[in-house]
């Protein structure tokens, strides 16, 4: 079971907890992070999601809720560590972005984090039921798994990679 510290438009605690499913109002916000992490030749990990989850088979860069008493940070570091199997080192992080996002009853407000690691692909652990495959991929890679609809773009996600447009 999943707890979510609830938040205000402001990213405020309001000092209760929802637990994952749970009815949010439209001024109740949970925290969701995005991770995208880089290595030193510039291609990010990107996973391919688990075929039973919502959007199946698509590309992403790692995310998920922070559970309730994470900071922003703790929740990627956690998040890294569940579906990929890899300690980031959280002193890399960049933030990149936060906006929030009104899902009928599941507002949330969303934050990008840039992170810098070169684990080879052999040290990377999925989490079967989450991940069904990882790669490094270049930035022409990500644009192109978009352009055939096989890339999950989230808010910031060109920010987080670099292009500027």
């Amino acid at each position: 079971m999943e707890v979510w510290d609830i938040y205000d438009k402001n990213f405020k605690k309001l000092g209760y907890t929802k637990i994952r499913g749970e009815h949010l109002d439209d001024n109740e916000f949970h925290l969701v992070i995005n991770a995208w992490i880089v290595n030193d030749k510039g291609e990010y990990l990107i996973t391919q999601r688990n075929a039973k989850k919502s959007h199946p088979y698509m590309w992403e860069c790692t995310g998920g809720s922070a559970l309730s008493g994470e900071t922003p940070l703790q929740a990627c570091a956690r998040e890294i560590k569940e579906e990929l199997g890899i300690d980031i080192n959280i002193d890399t992080a960049q933030f990149v972005g936060q906006i929030n996002r009104y899902y009928t009853g599941c507002p949330d407000i969303l934050m990008v984090y840039r992170f810098t690691d070169n684990s080879p692909i052999s040290n990377v652990h999925v989490q079967e039921e989450e991940v069904m495959d990882v790669m490094w991929a270049s930035v022409d890679t990500i644009m192109d798994l978009l352009a055939n609809k096989k890339f999950e773009a989230n808010a910031f996600m060109r920010e987080a990679i670099g292009i500027k447009e």
